[in-house]
């Protein structure tokens, strides 16, 4: 199956290299034209061929593969050690952030692709400007204009081809090169830009071009065959609204502004297949149908409401929420899951970081929340009033995550955090305590340094342990955690606030967190994939042959192309929306009979786990807890060295993974990357945007 989609996948990157040349427009699309027209499928049956085929075909395999691997049928994790020194940053500092010689490496090939792309089509149209010029009686310079807008729009178009891949939270695609969602947001953003700069010079050279000819009627032009340029000017000013919103310093600061501002993509998409005409537009089709499935997908599960069973409050204004989960829900150390709440905003979705392990947590999936931007800080009083709700209504999409983590291989695993960035490392530590309770095989040892701004936030510690406790020996994980106290030089001696668990009332219609498509998501991923693609083909070739083809035999005339296009979209969508809610209905139906008995939650325990901290030392009341404190160093007043400790490191195979503000990410990098040591297999984990 690897080969299979590696073979396919270097033929569609064959096609989009020679897109652009005189070869590929007068021999061989003609001839794959002269073989797949018909009165079923037109032209679009070439297009959807050569650029649609290939990706939804490995999109499908991939699925399966995912399936398979997930079932345990390939265990090969041997990539990760041979791929190791690209996996090792290779640019820490600079405005594309860390990145890998891996990342570094497509980067310069999918670059190189955009160049050729750009100076084969300037070679093959800048060929016979003159003559094109005496024949419109333009000058050379207005003719050079015209073909340099159109090349930039064809440039931008195979952007735009790649642009949905990396948000398809739930993609086949991702899952098999083992990358997440949301370390693939950074390769959205960077095709973003370049997208966007390439359509808005294609927007202004025809505009420039327009003026210099007197032709400024065109822009209110639509015409009936080939290009809509009307269609095409509000694509581009929904799409530079986005774009102007989605800079760092503004995406920052009025999230907000930029997280609604981009619901304008179903414009951008709707007018942009209008300009282009659908043949045109299967060119950018693979991503957005599969982005089109896993965004139908992810409106069906978030209409459900999941059960929250309890809420503990930390008093550094941080909140661990716990789900009933399904036991038969896994995922990995690491995954995320984006939460709703009605009651504080019904179209803000907000990705946290799951800190509970689906090995040792059977029956609970647990979040944090940090009190932070308006939406934590409401949804923290919400939780932590001294009337508390007694239920939240609450909806979740995911999780999503790697299909695994690797983290066995090595001899040591060195997890550094600022802040709430502990969190992910909470989920590693509770999966390895499992791992080393229960396998026969040894678990890495374990350095935890996490550096607080504040005595408070050492709070944090207290959820590497389930809300719940646990019997299993903690010490068999051999952890030492070294935590820093950076704004205070000096244990606090007053009174803390103690951890309370607020429990919540169950409701009938709350349903416990469950995979979007049963524990055999993948498999039905796959089949969703091929059957929606199928029905729409057949559906196409209905319409066209009776139709639109008899229309325009009746007419003497061309159908519009517009309304053909608009008629193409409009059947992709509902053969998803109908694959897709079949496959999740049936799965719901089989999960609620398959479905265990989940702990009856009205009669929560009077008392819960507590926790403080006098002079340094941590008094907790269960026996794991107290080993936790044992394996805990506090420093006041001080930040980690961490080149100094990553040095003095020994081992053979060490794991370090960072967590935290981007200045903390960028030294560590920056360490491993140095050279000075050869053992250190560095991995960051970023969820800002």
């Amino acid at each position: 199956m690897k080969v299979l989609i590696m073979v396919v996948f270097l033929g569609y990157i064959s096609i989009l290299i020679m897109m652009p040349t005189n070869t590929f427009y007068l021999r061989w699309m003609p001839n794959i034209r002269s073989k797949t027209q018909s009165t079923y499928f037109g032209q679009q049956g070439a297009s959807l061929l050569i650029y649609a085929f290939p990706i939804l075909f490995i999109a499908t395999l991939g699925a399966f593969y995912s399936h398979l691997r997930k079932r345990g049928i390939d265990h090969s994790d041997s990539r990760s050690c041979r791929y190791h020194s690209w996996k090792m940053p290779a640019l820490v500092k600079g405005p594309l952030g860390i990145v890998s010689w891996i990342e570094l490496a497509f980067l310069a090939m999918f670059s190189a692709l955009l160049v050729w792309s750009f100076s084969s089509y300037l070679h093959a149209m800048f060929a016979n400007v003159a003559q094109e010029a005496i024949q419109e009686r333009e000058r050379v310079w207005d003719v050079r204009l015209d073909s340099a807008a159109l090349l930039l729009g064809l440039v931008g178009n195979i952007c735009l081809a790649f642009l949905f891949f990396p948000v398809t939270r739930g993609s086949s695609v991702l899952q098999f090169i083992s990358v997440t969602s949301e370390a693939s947001v950074k390769y959205h953003i960077w095709l973003g830009h370049v997208t966007m700069t390439l359509f808005t010079a294609h927007g202004l050279c025809y505009v420039i071009f327009w003026v210099n000819t007197q032709q400024i009627l065109e822009m209110i032009k639509w015409d009936k065959v080939g290009i809509s340029n009307v269609a095409g000017e509000i694509s581009l000013l929904a799409g530079v609204v986005m774009w102007a919103t989605a800079f760092q310093r503004i995406r920052r600061k009025i999230f907000e502004l930029f997280f609604y501002t981009h619901y304008l993509y179903i414009i951008f998409v709707l007018f942009f297949v209008l300009h282009v005409g659908f043949s045109t537009a299967c060119v950018m089709l693979p991503g957005l149908y599969l982005f089109l499935i896993d965004r139908c997908l992810r409106f069906l599960q978030s209409q459900q409401k999941i059960q929250l069973v309890c809420a503990r409050v930390l008093p550094c204004q941080a909140v661990e929420l716990n789900f009933s989960k399904s036991p038969g829900l896994s995922y990995s150390p690491t995954s995320t899951v984006f939460l709703n709440i009605p009651s504080i905003s019904k179209l803000q979705w907000h990705p946290f970081t799951i800190t509970s392990s689906s090995n040792l947590d059977c029956d609970k999936l647990s979040i944090v929340v940090k009190s932070e931007g308006r939406w934590t800080k409401m949804l923290y009083e919400t939780v932590s009033s001294s009337s508390p709700v007694e239920r939240l209504e609450i909806s979740l999409e995911g999780p999503y995550g790697p299909p695994s983590t690797d983290l066995l291989r090595h001899d040591m695993l060195v997890m550094i955090s600022g802040g709430s960035g502990i969190t992910p490392f909470i989920s590693i530590i509770r999966e390895l305590l499992f791992t080393a309770n229960t396998a026969s095989h040894k678990a890495p040892r374990i350095l935890l340094i996490c550096a607080f701004k504040k005595e408070l936030d050492l709070a944090m510690l207290e959820l590497l342990l389930p809300v719940s406790g646990t019997n299993l020996d903690i010490s068999c994980l051999h952890l030492q955690i070294e935590a820093y106290v950076t704004r205070e030089k000096e244990t606090v001696k007053d009174d803390q606030e103690l951890i309370r668990t607020v429990w919540l009332k169950p409701n009938t219609n709350d349903v416990p967190v469950s995979a979007v498509l049963g524990s055999r998501s993948w498999l039905w991923l796959g089949l969703i994939i091929s059957s929606s693609f199928a029905i729409f083909l057949v559906l196409v070739g209905i319409i066209t042959r009776y139709y639109i083809y008899p229309t325009e035999r009746d007419s003497n005339g061309i159908y519009s192309d517009a309304s053909r296009a608009a008629l193409y979209m409009v059947f992709a969508c509902v053969c998803i929306a109908a694959s897709a809610t079949g496959a999740f209905l049936w799965n719901k139906k089989q999960s609620l009979r398959e479905a265990v008995q989940i702990q009856d939650m009205k009669t929560p325990p009077t008392a819960s786990p507590v926790a403080r901290v006098d002079d340094g030392d941590w008094e907790l009341e269960s026996l794991p807890r107290q080993t936790l404190i044992q394996t805990t160093n506090v420093h006041y007043g001080e930040r980690p060295n961490l080149k100094k400790i990553l040095l003095g490191i020994e081992g053979s195979s060490i794991g370090v993974l960072v967590s935290g503000p981007r200045k903390m990410r960028q030294d560590v990098a920056d360490v491993c990357s140095s050279g000075l040591i050869s053992n250190l297999h560095f991995q960051s984990i970023s969820f800002s945007w």
